[in-house]
């Protein structure tokens, strides 16, 4: 029999107990499900106040105002005085009618205040997305292959009795998030600017000098606003754009948690999910995450993928080549024109096709939300679209922007853009040098830690002794071993800093070691 030492046994059981704990807002986002959020303002003139707090918000800041909430979601029903209620969004505001984003602050007025560890939450009103599915399926996708993005679901909305609308639940990117997604919460986190306001505007990691003040008009610093100081970015941002072409690809790895980077540049392609960092250079976060030393690219609003982002110039959203990317963005452009870094991205993309963007894998997810929503769907009748358009846009294409939508063209089916992304994508890409990565299939089993570079444990093994393949983007083959119990640690610390895939029982997972 194997045995492991008193120090592997208590790292093990620390692990144990922190990969099966629960984490802050699992009542919430662990199981899919539609949550009934009641919202009931003492103010006779709330709606005057929500709305005059949103179009000050520039001079005043982000204002709240005070009302009492229930919710009710699978575990039971829970009820808060005086949480924080104000109005949200950019583009999303011009949903026609009052039914606007909006976000819930808990303990904005009675400190300490949260619902099962959460202090905010974010409530999307289904801008252009006659689906409602959008950001759900992405985000979901996103996490599943180790990206950073907050977790996404659906609640029924009351003002004071009155039915609202059907919403999207996103999960916000603060201290929380960064506690159980990244293990570290001291470091800088940078939210992407809105790129509506003035200066530049553009969170596009273009180098303005040293000066902090000619990036304020781009990213918002989101922690640590007491110091304010902004040298990491500016620091990062200088050798994204001024590095060598060898110090960019050999040192990239050091600055940037390049793995994650990749699969989420990737997804943003293959989805064309363009209202992002890819094409207008907003909705995003990125976190200087002092435990690991590197930077971490965040996910953040994905309403427009499925290829439903108007304003690129009218190209064909199925048809993007996998290194698209509007003018000045040197992380893409430098990625993009090295070719090791560009067959690590390629990989990555193949990886995806021949998983989880395909006709095959992503109709089923689709049909099963669908069940899930629908009767929410149709009784909004606040919502932006029709009940046919709900029904028509899942299978195929709307013509337009849907009313008092911004311009822009047709609004991608969700099963029509799959169908045709993929088609077009599996033509033009030559994924033969990855054919030895195997698609992934269904399976209890995971790995971690994730990222790792020190040692790799298995959860959900069915037979021992299992045999444990590592190989890299290349299907080169990098370690092989058996194991015979989920207590045995894989060492993984000679590894070089890069992706991996893992193959164990016929699963292959995405190891990232930094």
């Amino acid at each position: 029999m194997k045995t492991i030492n008193t120090l592997t046994s208590i790292c093990f059981l620390m692990l144990f107990f922190q990969f099966n704990a629960q984490i802050d807002g699992d009542n919430l986002f662990d199981s899919d499900q539609v949550v009934e959020i009641q919202l009931d303002f003492p103010q006779s003139d709330y709606w005057d106040q929500l709305v005059t707090n949103y179009e000050n918000m520039d001079v005043a800041g982000s204002v709240y105002i005070p009302a009492n909430l229930t919710i009710i979601d699978v575990t039971g029903t829970y009820t808060f005085d005086s949480v924080g209620i104000r109005l949200k969004g950019n583009s999303s505001y011009m949903h026609p009618g009052n039914k606007k984003s909006f976000k819930i602050d808990f303990n904005k007025y009675i400190s300490g205040q949260n619902y099962d560890g959460l202090k905010k939450l974010n409530f999307s009103n289904g801008f252009k997305d006659p689906t409602f599915m959008r950001e759900k399926i992405f985000m979901d996708i996103a996490r599943e292959h180790g990206v950073p993005a907050p977790r996404v679901n659906y609640a029924s909305v009351t003002y004071n009795g009155q039915a609202w609308g059907f919403y999207t639940m996103v999960e916000q990117i603060d201290d929380q998030f960064l506690d159980w997604r990244m293990l570290n919460d001291d470091g800088n986190l940078f939210k992407a600017g809105s790129n509506f306001s003035g200066g530049d505007g553009e969170a596009n990691l273009m180098y303005y000098g040293t000066s902090q003040a000619s990036y304020e008009s781009s990213y918002e610093l989101k922690s640590n606003e007491d110091a304010n100081d902004w040298t990491d970015l500016i620091e990062l941002i200088d050798f994204i754009n001024n590095s060598s072409d060898i110090e960019f690809e050999t040192e990239l790895q050091n600055h940037l948690d390049l793995g994650p980077f990749l699969s989420s540049a990737a997804l943003d392609n293959i989805f064309s999910n363009l209202d992002s960092y890819t094409q207008s250079a907003r909705n995003y976060y990125i976190y200087h995450n002092l435990g690991m030393g590197k930077w971490q690219w965040i996910k953040w609003d994905a309403n427009e993928a499925f290829g439903s982002y108007g304003f690129f110039g009218g190209a064909n959203p199925s048809t993007l080549n996998i290194d698209y990317h509007s003018e000045n963005r040197p992380l893409l452009e430098r990625i993009f024109s090295n070719s090791n870094l560009m067959d690590q991205y390629t990989s990555e993309v193949c990886l995806l096709m021949n998983t989880i963007f395909n006709p095959e894998y992503l109709n089923p997810i689709i049909d099963d939300l669908k069940a899930l929503i629908q009767d929410e769907v149709y009784a909004d009748n606040n919502k932006m679209f029709s009940n046919n358009d709900f029904d028509q846009n899942i299978e195929n294409d709307l013509g337009g922007g849907g009313p008092g939508g911004p311009p822009g063209g047709p609004i991608q089916g969700l099963k029509s853009f799959v169908q045709e992304r993929y088609d077009y994508l599996t033509s033009v890409v030559d994924c033969e040098p990855f054919s030895s990565i195997h698609s992934l299939t269904d399976s209890d089993i995971s790995i971690y830690p994730n990222p790792s570079d020190s040692y790799l444990l298995f959860k959900g093994i069915n037979t021992y002794p299992a045999s444990i393949t590592i190989k890299d983007i290349n299907g080169a083959l990098i370690h092989t071993e058996q194991i015979y119990s989920d207590s045995q640690a894989i060492d993984v610390s000679s590894m070089a800093s890069q992706l991996y895939f893992v193959q164990v029982e016929g699963q292959v997972m995405k190891l990232f070691v930094p």
